[in-house]
């Protein structure tokens, strides 16, 4: 992930020993652990890389921090909506389906009518 870190240009190229390790400075494991935690949270690589720029600038306004949270709020709120229709659809199909020795599925002709010929 180092590598595609730097490759997106998150963290900058830093020095390395003979043998190839990096050596990271306190500036650069802060900016490792700003990466982690936007990504547990689930910003994008783009969102990230936005957000380290404002957070690097300290002329920044919050309203573009603002703008970056809330627009990833939407995304996950919509996110969420769809994962529990699909939770909602999935559990009808199971419910429908006696899950014994019959060959007749329920879950299985609902997936069928979705598919190319």
């Amino acid at each position: 992930m180092l590598r595609h870190y730097e490759s997106l240009g998150l963290l900058p190229p830093v020095a390395r020993t003979g043998s190839g390790y990096r050596l990271y400075g306190e500036k650069e494991v802060h900016t490792l652990r700003f990466i982690r935690r936007a990504r547990d949270l689930g910003f994008s690589m783009a969102e990230i890389a936005e957000l380290l720029k404002l957070w690097q600038n300290r002329r920044r306004a919050s309203g573009q921090v603002k703008r970056i949270a809330e627009a990833h709020i939407a995304d996950l709120d919509r996110r969420l909506a769809e994962m529990q229709a699909m939770r909602r659809a999935l559990a009808e199909l199971a419910r429908c389906c006696h899950g014994d020795d019959r060959p007749d599925c329920p879950i299985l002709d609902d997936l069928s009518q979705g598919a190319l010929p």
